[in-house]
């Protein structure tokens, strides 16, 4: 098909391209402002085409499930740094509700700077396909993808594809998926780019990859039989290539953040060195206990700095060239290194690894008990070439370990294979076999966590006669379907809260990462907690609105916040720049606040959503496993008895020395109690800031005054009127003042 691609105005072509598989038909239509201006961009305007696409009884595997990939308005502008972010949505096979995952790369500006704002892939293939956006002759096509299910195996034919071409590699950019995500409900998308400066066997220049890795959105594109698809483009150029209203202004706040990346991150986290692994260190630190360890149990452990930043930068990662995942970003925290496979197919091959980022080390390694950085490295890269999601696959794996240890599962259950801590053999034959579906074991495991929870019950109870499932569900650590990122949580009230309720997607950090600013002490009361829990996701889930990326906010703290009233967390200097920024592009003159207040336009539709799948059992859904809030037996108890003691004494309004005669037992159950009973009363507080009902629904006042309620349909306002006990005048005053 042929198109015309137009020009970026303000940060947007204003164009939507959808692609229909089945039919092997392709239109490109203009985004009404109205939308556009209401939905920002990126996540928000994904999921509202979303909202348009399915039902309530859609599911992840039907045709008509769109996979959406989407830019913002200030995504692709590489006058700023961290800019290169993007979106991919669509509902997850792993939790049956809205998935969503944010990449970075040069996919999301390719996409830009070849015309459209957006492209939504709906229908299901006949063959092996990839859809082909080709900016330079101005055509879309659907093609024959080049066999095999390895993702590295498809970026080699791919490259050699369009270089024959006669296009240049800097010109291309991919996402694609692997085999794993046709075995798993956990598949992840790798967003593949050229990085021409790195230094490699004696040349520069190598492709790289950044992953959209949560919530199994690589398995819907490997459903829909989907290899790849490709944007070939390249930077606009002229005076005012990306149509910012105020150039000179852009240019400005570029250069402030740029110089404040420049001189705090040296000083601080270090991340153009160390990457995001850094975090290990901190989250390791006896005081805080935040470092998963076998499957959670622990929160510490001084074998941990084998695997933190410092020692991947001294040991493992190959510096050199510029290690942003696009231009003009100076944080530099995209790392990676060469390492040489002991396992699989590929064993003995020397291959370059992009990470490992703090998740995969955190996930592969101490939360498996495994302190060897480069098996994390290879499992790191085994995963990104079967397209498979590292959090998901280290989690259910740390859980079935934790089965092996406890005597729920036998070696027989693994058809010959036994999963223990520190067990990196088994940890990678594991992995092996449940990217190819192979064992029953696997298959289960590429279900998801409920469903692996339900076969290891299955197993135990045929072999013993005795139901686990309630001791199973206190350490499988998922919410909503979604395993866990890899926070240990019991000294972070707010942490808890996000996961459970502020992360509509189920436990992810996205929406609100307040573990850290909540372990330094700046939310005191439960109150300034509840409310961090709207405040952090606006700004948070704003810049998956407008395609930046958080790290050069949240992990590098400007110095001028702490001159800033309220909040110096949020860092509000750095906000100010941002804010700038958003002005200079869209034409605008608002405060950083008012900006991001306009992402609770997107919170509530995406809950909206998870409304329409849970209906009254939304709030029952915002909860989480007993591991994430406590000790879940004695001995988990008595390995940090002193912290524990001092958090039930505090709450029985005792001293601690009048426990010293109960039993542990009694201790753990009393503390357990009242922590629960602390976070339902969060989650409460939080829903009525919110504007929510008791069972966790928007009400139709919030959506009218939100702007929300005329964006939805007819049904979706009956199930809400219904659910919220709201009857019809009320509904017409909303639909009068909307």
């Amino acid at each position: 098909m042929k198109y015309s691609k137009g020009s970026i105005r303000r940060g947007y072509t204003n164009q939507l391209l959808s692609v229909d598989l089945t039919s092997e038909s392709m239109a490109v239509s203009r985004i009404r402002e109205q939308v556009r201006d209401y939905f920002l961009g990126g996540r928000s305007l994904a999921l509202y085409l979303l909202s348009r696409a399915v039902g309530p009884d859609t599911k992840a595997t039907d045709p008509e499930n769109p996979l959406i990939l989407a830019n913002g308005p200030l995504g692709g502008i590489p006058m700023f740094p961290g800019t290169a972010k993007a979106m991919a949505v669509s509902l997850s096979p792993l939790t049956g509700i809205a998935g969503v995952s944010n990449f970075g790369g040069y996919f999301g500006p390719f996409l830009k700077y070849a015309g459209f704002d957006a492209l939504q892939i709906t229908g299901r293939a006949g063959r092996f396909v990839m859809v082909v956006i080709n900016s330079f002759t101005g055509e879309i096509t659907i093609e024959e993808a080049p066999a095999g299910g390895e993702s590295f195996d498809l970026e080699r034919d791919i490259v050699a594809r369009f270089t024959g071409l006669g296009y240049r590699k800097q010109n291309l950019a991919f996402m694609s998926t692997g085999i794993g995500a046709a075995n798993t409900a956990y598949g992840c998308i790798n967003s593949h780019y050229y990085d021409m400066t790195k230094p490699v066997n004696g040349t520069r220049g190598l492709f790289r990859t950044k992953q959209a890795g949560r919530t199994g959105i690589g398995s819907v594109m490997r459903d829909k039989k989907l290899q790849s698809v490709v944007v070939l483009a390249g930077h606009p150029h002229g005076e005012n290539p990306y149509g910012a209203a105020d150039r000179d202004k852009l240019r400005h706040a570029g250069k402030r953040l740029h110089a404040i990346i420049e001189e705090v991150d040296p000083r601080s986290l270090q991340m153009s060195r160390r990457g995001s692994a850094g975090l290990v260190a901190f989250m390791s630190k006896p005081e805080y206990q935040c470092l998963p360890v076998r499957n959670f149990q622990a929160g510490t452990d001084p074998r941990a700095r084998q695997i933190c930043g410092k020692h991947y930068a001294e040991h493992h990662f190959e510096h050199g060239g510029m290690d942003g995942c696009f231009p003009g970003c100076n944080l530099q925290c995209t790392k990676g290194g060469h390492v040489t496979l002991v396992s699989g197919d590929h064993a003995g091959e020397k291959v370059w690894v992009d990470g490992p980022e703090y998740e995969t080390a955190a996930g592969f390694g101490s939360n498996l008990g495994i302190f060897n950085p480069a098996f994390v490295m290879e499992a790191n890269w085994h995963c990104d070439n079967y397209g498979i999601d590292t959090v998901t696959s280290a989690n259910i794996m740390a859980f079935l370990t934790e089965c092996f240890q406890r005597g729920f599962l036998q070696k027989e259950d693994g058809e010959g294979l036994a999963l223990g801590w520190g067990g990196e053999a088994a940890a990678l034959q594991f992995l092996h076999r449940l990217a190819a579906g192979r064992t029953e074991m696997a298959r289960a495991a590429g279900r998801g966590m409920p469903d692996i929870l339900e076969w290891v019950a299955r197993r135990h109870e045929t072999r013993t006669g005795n139901d686990i499932r309630e001791e199973l569900a206190l350490f499988a650590m998922q919410a909503k379907g979604l395993p866990f990122t890899f926070y240990r949580t019991h000294r972070s009230l707010s942490m808890q809260a996000s996961y459970a309720a502020a992360s509509d997607i189920g436990a992810h950090h996205a929406a609100a990462w307040l573990i850290k600013a909540d372990l330094l002490g700046a939310f005191p009361t439960i109150e300034q907690k509840a409310q961090a829990l709207i405040s952090y996701p606006r700004v948070r889930l704003g810049n998956d609105n407008m395609g930046v990326c958080k790290l050069p906010w949240v992990d590098v703290f400007n110095p001028e916040s702490c001159a800033r009233d309220g909040d110096i967390y949020i860092n509000p200097a750095t906000q100010e720049i941002y804010a700038d920024f958003y002005n200079a592009v869209l034409g605008t003159d608002l405060a950083w606040e008012e900006i991001f207040a306009r992402t609770d336009r997107d919170i509530n539709l995406q809950r909206v959503l998870n409304v329409l799948r849970y209906g009254r059992e939304t709030a029952s859904r915002d909860w989480i496993p007993d591991r994430a809030i406590g000790p879940t037996d004695d001995a988990l108890y008595e390995a940090e008895e002193e912290f524990n003691d001092r958090d039930l004494a505090a709450r029985l309004g005792k001293p601690p020395e009048e426990l010293a005669g109960m039993a542990t037992g009694e201790k753990r159950e009393l503390l357990m109690g009242r922590r629960r009973e602390e976070l339902r009363r969060l989650i409460d507080i939080y829903y009525r800031k919110r504007g929510w009902n008791s069972l966790g629904i928007p009400t139709p006042e919030t959506l009218g005054k939100l702007g929300l309620w005329e964006f939805l349909d007819d049904e979706t306002r009956r199930v809400l009127l219904e659910l919220t006990g709201e009857g019809q005048e009320l509904a017409a005053e909303v639909l009068e003042q909307a």
